[in-house]
């Protein structure tokens, strides 16, 4: 992790510093500082570059008395806010990170709440996964090793950058899952890693086949049959809050490799489905975030792991499977093999731990995809006051969810002839609904929530608060719902 320094404003005597204009290329006080120092240059430089003080927008100012200065747009002054922060840091991080400079010393003449921010999305944009890149060059190697951060209140910049470390290491633990191949993160392996969290204080219990089979979690179990590794479901368990405070309960799905099992997916672009785990990922994340700033608030995480696979044991279209809830359901599609283990995995959460709250993250659906692009989660609820806290908490991090409805219609569509129900319509209208209407049969009259990520878990390019591949979407979302819903 780089190493991340806030200061007050003065002097820059190594590194690049980073001032700021505003819309119509009005420069801020460091950068009227800088340019006044330059003798005009950084000016000049905005001038020649058509500068407008587009938030992101970049100049590089060359030859500038001094040092090295680079000028970057925030938009409208009147809108500055922690987002455009982000946007900013994100924005210079990923132009500067291999560059050659060691240090980038942000001087943007914005509050210490911003100034976090702007810090919090260089380090989240400069991740990268090079662990099995054994061939790079010097200079496709990250070069920054420090950010530092001017503020005219570097104290409660510090104070306030715990929360922000937390954020990033769960961030981060999910990113690093999601995007390990599946010959190395498996569901013992990802168990391993979650057992991990107990050097935080987070309790964590491992149940084997044995023990689902003895819960009566055949979906669950039907889902992993074929595949020679054991499917696992993880529990973890944060206790901040009061000793008999209901829990906040996160549920995740978690398909270390979907080959979509009898009902093959097409092998272009099967390579991607390393990251069918992205809601189980998400949800570790997020324990890990809430552990590290040791937040006051109970909250369980609950995993189901399995790995989908087409041997001759594997799960057949047209089978019948009984859920930890008694009820059947008829597996017609064994590519529809997330809810299979959502099903087990909520009834198991709200029967256990009587939540207050269930939320459920899962690459369910392909469908969320068309129906809402790649910019935004779907949202399921069964109940008004809990989809409104996540959409606040989602639009407050930059993590946005869209409520979809729950269909009656739908829901009476996925009866079987010859069992309770089954795992798809047949039909390919609404599947996203369909899939939200199947696992509500397994929420009794728990509040819960269902957020399908599969268009936000992987990104084909990147952006301004990630690199291409696993974005680690849900983890500050979940962070700032708990802290929202259960810390005050």
């Amino acid at each position: 992790m780089m190493d991340v320094r806030f200061s007050g404003f003065g002097p820059v005597k190594d590194g690049v510093l980073i001032v700021g204009a505003t819309e119509g290329g009005k420069l801020m006080a460091q950068a009227a500082a800088a340019d006044k120092a330059s003798g005009g240059a950084v000016a000049a430089a905005a001038k020649r570059n058509r500068f407008t003080g587009a938030k992101g927008q970049i100049v590089d100012v060359a030859g500038a008395a001094g040092g090295r200065v680079v000028l970057v747009g925030l938009g409208k002054a009147e809108a500055i806010d922690p987002l455009v922060g982000e946007a900013v840091g994100g924005a210079v991080i990923a132009r500067f990170l291999t560059c050659g400079e060691a240090k980038l010393v942000f001087a943007l003449d914005v509050s210490a709440e911003i100034a976090g921010h702007v810090a919090l999305a260089a380090v989240l944009r400069g991740y990268r996964f090079d662990k099995y890149r054994t061939k790079l060059k010097d200079d496709q190697k990250p070069s920054v090793k420090t950010i530092e951060v001017q503020t005219g209140d570097p104290a409660a910049a510090r104070k306030q950058w715990k929360a922000h470390e937390a954020a990033i290491a769960g961030v981060t633990f999910t990113r690093d899952l999601v995007t390990e191949p599946a010959n190395v993160i498996y569901p013992q392996s990802f168990a391993d890693r979650c057992a991990e969290l107990k050097k935080l204080g987070v309790v964590v219990e491992v149940l084997g086949e044995k023990e689902m089979k003895k819960l009566g979690m055949g979906a669950l179990l039907g889902v992993g049959q074929g595949s020679a590794k054991e499917s696992k479901l993880v529990v973890m368990q944060w206790k901040g809050g009061a000793a008999k405070e209901a829990p906040i309960a996160l549920v995740g799905k978690g398909v270390t490799f979907d080959t979509g099992g009898i009902s093959l997916k097409p092998g272009d672009g099967m390579w991607d489905m390393k990251w069918d785990m992205g809601g189980a990922g998400a949800v570790a994340g997020a324990m890990k975030a809430l552990a590290t700033r040791k937040a006051k608030a109970n909250v369980v995480g609950v995993l189901g792991l399995v790995e989908n696979m087409p041997d001759g044991d594997a799960q057949r279209p047209g089978d019948i499977v009984t859920s930890m809830s008694g009820q059947t359901i008829e597996v017609w599609n064994t590519d529809a093999e997330g809810r299979l283990v959502l099903a087990d995995a909520l009834w198991y959460t709200q029967d256990r731990f009587k939540p207050r709250y269930m939320v459920n993250l899962a690459t369910l659906t392909g469908a969320i995809m068309i129906a809402l692009g790649l910019d935004h989660g779907g949202l399921f609820s069964n109940d008004d006051t809990l989809s409104a806290e996540l959409t606040a908490a989602g639009k407050a991090v930059g993590e946005e969810v869209w409520r979809l409805p729950l269909v009656e219609s739908l829901d009476r569509a996925i009866d079987s002839a010859c069992a309770d129900m089954k795992n798809i319509t047949g039909s390919r209208f609404g599947g996203s609904i369909v899939g939200a209407m199947f696992l509500q049969r397994f929420v009794n009259e728990t509040k819960w929530a269902h957020l399908d990520i599969a268009g936000v878990a992987w990104s084909a390019k990147a952006r301004h608060i990630h690199p291409e591949g696993a974005t680690g979407f849900g983890v500050r979302l979940l962070d700032r719902f708990v802290k929202d819903v259960a810390e005050g």
